[in-house]
């Protein structure tokens, strides 16, 4: 097996690395002190100052094809890159991307939605969780009801990334109840100015959701996305799109979590010596190391089968899985090592404590990963031998 990077693919992770580095990491304490005052840490301001540095350099699109302007990079590289940026606590990403099902929009949706977004001058929502319908998709109960060339759509929507910054959302409703999710749900492109409502929802970490509420929002006929009843279709394909990006952006946190934790435990010195020589230390660091390897692992071997053309969703959904209870694991012996400041809010161990238990309930719990693996296995969709058993 041949598990060396192409010199266009360590060029580009160096690229990254470098930036992250010199662009990113230095703006980290100030986005710990404004956070402490609970205010926005990366400021939309800034976030497009280094976008715009990061496109002088030819990095636009990362995932966009070419046609539109992007870099069409492949899934192996998508995660090298995530990994990298996961070194940092500083929330960025690259301009010049828009939503994958959005690909699916016709000419007319494409110049009002998909070009709009991928040139930043639109910002998107993807809308399908609700209060009631968090993993199970198929309970949604928001609906849209025809009204002659109009539907009118009623229900809330929570947990909505970017949802009270977005100009328009893409919104799942049930079109038909007799249908159910296969045929009976569909996907509306739907602007802000249609009436519909956003309010931010406070969370232990610095992610940002929104909840969403419809009421009797009126949209046309037109404003439908890939076709009445392929809903359902589009939002799994949505949900699916790039699961190991998650943990390959949790992966890049342990490592950095873990460098600091050397570091610290060189030089606390404890009793006369640095507690790097207690045993009990060394074997969180070595427990730490041999983890993050494993997950490195887990997350390119998903992105390779993608570039491969494989279905890689069982290897997407054990990477999420290991990665979301190892980076939690990691990050608390990285606190312990730290001892009592590690839980201040002096460093930035607390935050990624925080941060990272985001990781095991969102796109996915724990307990659904664990639900879609066994079913793999059990159904014969996957082998304990692996995919090239």
């Amino acid at each position: 097996m041949d598990l060396s990077l192409s010199d266009e693919e360590k060029s580009i992770r160096e690229w990254v690395r470098t930036f992250v580095t010199r662009e990113i990491m230095p703006l980290e304490p100030t986005v710990l002190e404004r956070e402490r005052r609970n205010e926005q840490g990366l400021r939309p301001e800034e976030l497009k100052e280094l976008q715009d540095k990061a496109k002088a350099a030819g990095f636009f699109g990362v995932q966009t094809p070419e046609e539109y302007g992007g870099m069409a990079l492949g899934a192996v590289m998508m995660a090298l890159i995530e990994i990298e940026l996961g070194r940092s606590f500083v929330q960025f990403r690259f301009a010049g991307d828009a939503d994958n099902i959005l690909y699916d929009a016709n000419a007319e949706q494409q110049a009002s939605y998909l070009l709009p977004t991928i040139s930043g001058e639109k910002k998107s929502c993807f809308a399908i969780t609700e209060p009631g319908a968090g993993s199970d998709a198929r309970s949604i109960r928001t609906s849209a009801v025809r009204d002659g060339d109009e539907w009118v759509i009623n229900g809330e929507k929570t947990f909505i990334t970017g949802g009270n910054e977005a100009d328009f959302c893409m919104v799942f409703a049930v079109t038909d109840k007799e249908k159910g999710a296969n045929g009976g749900v569909t996907c509306f492109l739907v602007d802000r100015e249609a009436g519909w409502t956003s309010k931010p929802i406070d969370t232990m970490g610095e992610w940002g959701p929104a909840a969403l509420v419809f009421q009797d929002v009126r949209v046309p006929h037109s404003a439908i996305l890939g076709g009445e009843g392929h809903g359902f279709d589009l939002a799994m394909r949505w949900i699916g799109r790039g699961r190991y990006l998650l943990p390959a952006r949790a992966l890049g946190a342990s490592e950095r979590l873990v460098e600091m934790a050397m570091e610290h435990a060189r030089n606390r010195i404890t009793f006369g010596q640095p507690i790097a020589e207690r045993q009990a230390i060394q074997w969180m660091l070595a427990d730490s190391a041999v983890e993050i390897e494993a997950l490195r692992w887990l997350v390119l071997s998903a992105a390779w089968q993608i570039d491969q053309g494989m279905d890689s969703r069982h290897a997407q959904s054990m990477a999420k899985l290991y990665g979301g209870v190892k980076a939690n694991e990691i990050v608390d012996r990285v606190l312990q090592i730290h001892g009592g400041m590690g839980y201040t809010r002096e460093l930035p161990v607390e935050r990624w404590y925080r941060e990272l238990r985001l990781l095991r309930i969102y796109e996915g719990t724990d307990e659904i990963q664990r639900r879609t693996i066994a079913r793999n296995l059990l159904a014969a969709h996957a082998s304990v031998r692996g995919p090239l058993g």
